[in-house]
């Protein structure tokens, strides 16, 4: 079909011309040879290849050229050091006799190198990349295997898969597997915002190995943009056993905040490298625009307005159903900015583009029938598609049929459908409709009302009993319940539950009589405002705009970097065929500027990708613009923190299970310094299979392009020397 179809479209393409048959056949012929060349060239055809000189044959040894091989950790020898006598000694002088040997040094790159000039200087050590290097060095040789010395540190973290589809791996772990004494910050990081005065919850985990020092406190100093602010001494449970500490901070609003965990180094320390970590703390985000919907005047309406509304950082319209009016129409008291309020006239936004606004919606004693089916489908969107956040709560939500089989049922985090009888009433006895909170409260940011978790839980257990819960269902698969609450007879029933649906959040909140902790309770406390507006908040943090930028929580000095960045329009659709630049401000001032790409595994989703390699440490400055047409769509921006761990110095031990896992999945081993004769062996048994599966391109090379030019050359040629055009 190819070769017909082949001459058909060359004949089509003389038929008309005015010459003799002969010129008409030579020039059809000429046209039919090209187009079956390109056909066959776009097949990508190969052939296989035997080498039967086993010199022929290719050994590369890789060595690891990164800073964790500069480690005195065995005789006070470095790692790099132990290297270079392992190659000198015996490696080179078995391999060189029966193969072609290549020494290859990667780090930062991967380059030929000689004994002579090993040096552990490297920022990082991505083996990953140095297997694909040898993949591209060696293509259409035969490489039995390939011999590695590193001490299994892997910046890039995903050499498996590279593994896989290399030549055999024969490893030589360089290292001890145990340091005489390091100390180590693990991780650093930050939590969503909790209170209401934007306090962070920083989370950190330090390590203590070797002898006494192992189980001696560890002080945690934290620093806040370099300057001390806070001291803590954490006993480890065993050496070597994990500590954690949680840390609260209050960052500032006029940029990014850098937050530093130090430990002070111990006389004679391993590597006091990996004694600090930092993680960057985005300044807050444009101010949260909420959307309140009552279906019915009640108290809490004016509780919640008041407690969201004096918050600095939320931006609230509220819409309260009266009643209906002489022409049997529904009548709504609104109170919204004067950009939105038009939208809001009828008691709901009239278009998803007018809904997607705003960041979190609350529905307050709206029935299911209060809303029309595409108001619910536009509901259920905002939360799936837009990712914003949903919050149901008051009695004529959940009575009868309230919004069960609706659009947004499954939207809920609780079934609205296996419940019995209705509202259960408050009674007077100790501990009905009081709040408790479980494990998963007790560390979810919505339910932090102190600075400690005793603080907060002392907290809670001072409000005052609601006037009432709806018994709900159970949690749906994924969802959260985060405090319960008795009602009569001491049954237990969900009061606060959470989940995440598509890209948004839902809430739901089965009390009646909230307003109760603010009433009950002493003017100065502020329970009642800090849990809803932390809960409002929680739930519109996923909320982004159309054009949303995200930048890696961290990027290793010299690194590659990989932004992404979603181009929506104003009902969040995905828009394919944007132009994106990417512009990138560097810790030293410089300016780099990427053209982003279409993200290669989901091409229609919107996403785009822009790539570069990070310099030196600090926080960078990223900006990403978006057009279509040359028509502006919106811009985005984000800071990242380049350097904020060294992960090069990250567990400095001989880290055996990386180098293990890498030779498993390449078919090759871990082997020690004794075992240099096995390797070799090895090597000369995988020749007659390597060479077999050598493939040579008979596509990918000159005389593919040549044949090609010759033939379109030859056919111009007779053309112009017939007169014809």
């Amino acid at each position: 079909m190819v070769v017909a179809g082949a001459m058909l479209i060359a004949w089509l393409a003389y038929r008309r011309f005015a010459a003799s048959a002969p010129q008409r056949y030579a020039l059809i012929s000429l046209r039919t040879l090209t187009l079956l060349a390109i056909v066959i060239f776009l097949m990508r055809p190969i052939v296989r290849t035997t080498e039967p000189d086993a010199r022929a044959v290719v050994v590369p040894v890789l060595v690891d050229l990164s800073r964790s091989m500069g480690i005195e950790d065995v005789e006070n020898t470095r790692r790099i050091d132990r290297a270079r006598d392992l190659l000198t000694r015996s490696l080179l002088p078995a391999l060189s006799s029966r193969f072609a040997v290549e020494v290859i040094g990667f780090g930062d790159d991967v380059a030929p190198v000689t004994t002579d000039n090993l040096t552990a200087t490297a920022r990082q050590s991505d083996l990953q990349g140095a297997l694909a290097a040898m993949r591209d060095r060696y293509r259409g040789r035969a490489i039995p295997g390939i011999v590695l010395l590193s001490d299994g540190g892997d910046t890039a973290g995903t050499a498996d898969r590279m593994a896989a589809e290399s030549a055999p791996v024969y490893a030589f772990g360089i290292g001890a597997p145990r340091v005489a004494q390091d100390r180590e910050v693990l991780s650093v990081t930050a939590a969503e915002a909790v209170l209401d005065d934007s306090r962070v919850d920083l989370a950190v985990s330090a390590v203590s190995h070797g002898g006494a020092g192992g189980t001696e406190p560890i002080e945690l100093r934290l620093l806040e943009n370099g300057r001390p602010i806070e001291v803590r001494r954490v006993s480890p449970a065993a050496d070597g056993a994990p500590i954690h500490a949680v840390f609260q901070v209050a960052p500032g609003r006029g940029g990014p905040t850098v937050y530093t965990i130090e430990i002070p180094a111990l006389p004679g320390e391993l590597v006091p490298e990996n004694n600090a970590r930092s993680t960057l703390v985005q300044p807050p985000a444009r101010n949260r625009r909420v959307l309140l919907i009552e279906g019915a005047p009640g108290f809490e309406h004016s509780f919640l307005k008041r407690a969201w509304s004096a918050d600095s950082g939320l931006e609230v319209d509220s819409v309260v159903r009266k009643g209906r009016n002489e022409q049997g129409r529904d009548t709504y008291y609104i109170q919204a900015a004067q950009s939105r309020s038009d939208a809001l006239r009828n008691g709901y936004p009239p278009r998803p583009d007018d809904l997607f606004r705003y960041d979190a919606l609350v529905l307050a004693n709206v029935e299911g029938h209060q809303l029309t089916r595409s108001q619910l489908e536009a509901t259920r969107a905002f939360v799936a598609q837009r990712g914003g956040g949903l919050l149901v709560l008051g009695a004529r939500s959940f009575l009868q049929q309230g919004l069960a089989d609706t659009a947004i049922e499954e939207v809920l985090p609780l079934s609205l459908q296996d419940r019995t009888g209705g509202v259960l009433p408050a009674v007077d006895a100790q501990g009905v409709n009081r709040v408790t909170l479980t494990t998963q409260g007790e560390a979810h940011p919505v339910m932090q009302l102190g600075l400690a978790a005793d603080d907060s839980l002392k907290r809670w257990s001072t409000v005052p009993p609601l006037a009432a819960i709806a018994p709900l269902g159970g949690p749906r698969p994924g969802a959260t319940v985060l405090a319960l609450a008795s009602g009569a007879g001491g049954t237990q029933r969900a009061l606060v539950a959470v989940q995440r649906f598509g890209d948004g959040r839902s809430m739901i909140f089965a009390g009646e009589a909230a307003w109760r902790w603010r009433m009950m309770l002493p003017a100065t406390d502020r329970s009642y405002d800090t849990f809803w507006r932390q809960a409002v908040r929680w739930l519109a943090l996923p909320a982004t705009d159309p054009i949303a930028i995200t930048v890696p929580p961290g990027a290793a000095a010299g690194a590659p970097v990989a932004i992404q960045v979603a181009v929506r329009n104003q009902a969040f659709e995905p828009i394919r065929d944007a132009t994106v630049d990417v512009r990138v401000t560097t810790a030293d001032g410089r300016l780099e500027q990427v053209r982003a790409t279409a993200d290669p595994e989901a091409p229609t989703s919107g996403r785009y990708i822009a790539r570069f390699k990070a310099g030196d440490s600090g926080v960078y400055r990223v900006v990403a613009d978006a057009k279509r047409e040359r028509v502006p769509l919106g811009s985005a921006s984000a800071s990242l923190l380049v350097g904020g761990a060294d992960l090069e110095m990250t567990d400095p031990r001989l880290n055996t299970a990386v180098l293990q896992r890498l030779a498993g999945a390449s078919g090759g081993r871990v082997v020690s310094e004794s075992d240099v004769a096995e390797v070799v062996s090895a090597l000369e048994t995988n020749v007659p299979a390597a060479a077999l599966s050598v493939r040579r391109d008979l596509w990918h090379n000159g005389w593919s392009f040549a044949a090609i030019v010759l033939l379109l050359a030859g056919e111009w040629v007779l053309r112009r020397r017939w007169g014809l055009r």
